[in-house]
């Protein structure tokens, strides 16, 4: 991001996490690839864990680099008995060190004005026991710890990272985060999108198709097709009708939810705890417990979720993170439509979420018995509980909202206009006859499904959306919201997937999710 720093514009990054500059990690090694061109560093240092963050902090000092320590999470230390003279911290590293509290700004105005006293440095050596040992002389005379009881927060803590209690309490909370989303979901469609739709925008567009004269090729493209003589949102698959419904009411309420429940629980410091608890069984399919966090980030959107792979340490870990994800982990506007079109169904719409989950776990322990190597154990602290701060959830939330907005929308309405051209030139019909075998002889669905799975290569949502017209049974729903999971990424995450995987992985990536999506489509019709 961009700031003015001395009455100039400088560019802000934020750096992967890191503990040392001897790079253990990918993450790491971005990290100290980066810091070799910056002209001016901002350790973040976590008041409550001093002694690990120093190693960092040392190392920086000894690369000679202009230097602020930013000491956050101050409050919390103060509140678990950790006291810090800053002053003394400051004198003894030779840089400047501001208290912060990231949460609430404390003391980011200091910060920022301290940043004029970083000053460039000679450059020298150490080994690693010399930093070691000058970390103990430092810790010994700037800190002192006193006795404290565990606070409520930190007894919540303790059981939710025990497998006994932890595991159970897990399930508690995944349930209720999606019950809490598919309940404010719905609330904001049923209360709020549906009625400006309908109410105020369904009367413009027909004033408009009767500008239009109800018909021909730029009325059907603009306002498609009136269905009984009225606009149908999801049928009618015009630009300004399908093309701003779908994303906007229909699918926009269920990833703000989303987003708004992701939000608090990571400001709790909930998700490491996860990590933590479904380690084992991440093993079982080549990864580690922190995998669990693409996976969660790319229910809400698969893009985001392909980017965090890049927390995985080895080649091996972030194609099998990134395959699983694509195949079996729906984003949360695909999830809307598959419970708009089976929430009254519930043994329905278990099979679809079911056989996902079958085909994640299956073909995890089958990838990690064919690919080479082995996955490293998970190194991931644990921060306290904290209260979230509703300033900085409602920033996070309108900014993933905003991004969400700004590639849906477009791409929506690239889909709908190239469908729309597609049937116009006849395309969709040929490649209905040409793939008839696949689509009504494995799959069970009939011709028109596969209007649906071209369209899924654009978005997945308008695709799910695009089967509604077409009358099918429930089963048939299961195997086609199935296959549209399963068989291939977005664009967007395509295009994140090639650069993340490379054109060789994203290939091979891409034949497991053909073959996967076309066997588990073929066994759900055999049993529907």
């Amino acid at each position: 991001m961009s700031v003015r720093f001395r009455g100039e514009k400088a560019e802000l990054i934020d750096l992967p996490g890191a503990y040392t500059l001897e790079p253990t990690s990918r993450a790491e090694e971005v990290a100290t690839r980066m810091l070799q061109e910056a002209d001016l560093v901002i350790n973040v240092v976590d008041a409550t864990n001093l002694e690990r963050n120093l190693n960092l902090t040392l190392h920086l000092i000894e690369r000679g680099k202009p230097l602020v320590v930013a000491l956050n999470m101050w409050d919390d230390a103060r509140h678990r008995g950790i006291k810090i003279d800053n002053k003394k911290l400051q004198k003894l590293l030779g840089v400047p060190v501001i208290p912060t509290v990231g949460l609430t700004g404390e003391g980011v105005k200091e910060l920022v004005l301290s940043l004029g006293r970083a000053t460039s440095r000679e450059a020298i050596s150490r080994t690693k026991e010399e930093r070691w040992s000058q970390i103990g002389e430092i810790i010994r005379e700037c800190q002192s710890l006193t006795h404290r009881h565990h606070t409520l927060l930190e007894t919540v803590g303790d059981f939710t990272v025990k497998p006994l209690t932890g595991l159970p309490i897990a399930l508690v909370v995944v349930y209720f985060t999606f019950k809490a989303i598919r309940y404010m979901g719905e609330g904001l469609i049923g209360h709020l999108f549906d009625p400006l739709f309908e109410r105020f925008w369904a009367p413009l567009m027909m004033n408009l198709s009767s500008l239009l004269g109800s018909s021909g090729f730029l009325h059907d493209v603009l306002v498609g097709k009136l269905i009984s003589g009225e606009i149908d949102f999801v049928q009618s698959f015009g630009l300004l009708t399908t093309g701003l419904y779908v994303p906007i009411a229909m699918v926009l309420p269920y990833v703000l939810s989303f987003y708004l429940v992701l939000g608090i629980l990571e400001d709790l410091g909930y998700l490491p705890r996860l990590a933590i608890l479904v380690d084992s069984l991440m093993h079982k399919v080549g990864l580690h417990g922190f995998a669990s966090i693409p996976m969660i980030l790319g229910i809400g959107c698969n893009v985001p979720g392909a980017l965090a792979t890049r927390v995985l340490e080895t080649t091996r870990e972030r194609f099998i993170a990134a395959t699983l994800m694509a195949i079996a982990v729906p984003c949360t506007a695909q999830i809307a439509m598959i419970i708009g079109m089976l929430g009254d169904q519930p043994l329905y719409l278990t099979a679809v979420f079911g056989s996902l989950f079958l085909a994640w776990i299956g073909l995890g322990v089958l990838l990690n018995k064919v690919l080479k190597g082995e996955s490293p154990e998970i190194f991931v602290e644990i921060s306290p509980y904290r209260i979230p701060y509703w300033n900085t959830v409602v920033k996070k939330l309108w900014m993933r909202v905003r991004e969400f907005l700004s590639s849906a929308i477009p791409m929506v309405l690239l889909g709908v206009l190239f469908m729309n051209i597609l049937y116009s030139l006849g395309i969709v019909n040929w490649i209905a006859v040409v793939t008839a075998p696949v689509i009504t002889g494995l799959l069970g669905l009939p011709r028109e499904a596969v209007s649906a799975l071209i369209i899924g290569f654009l978005r997945k949502d308008v695709a799910v959306g695009m089967l509604v017209p077409l009358n099918l049974s429930a089963g048939q729903l299961v195997v086609a919201c199935v296959v549209l999971a399963m068989y291939f990424p977005c664009v967007a995450t395509f295009v994140v997937l090639i650069r993340e995987l490379g054109i060789k992985g994203m290939f091979k990536s891409t034949l497991i999710m053909l073959f996967s999506a076309l066997g588990a489509g073929t066994i759900l019709n055999l049993i529907f």
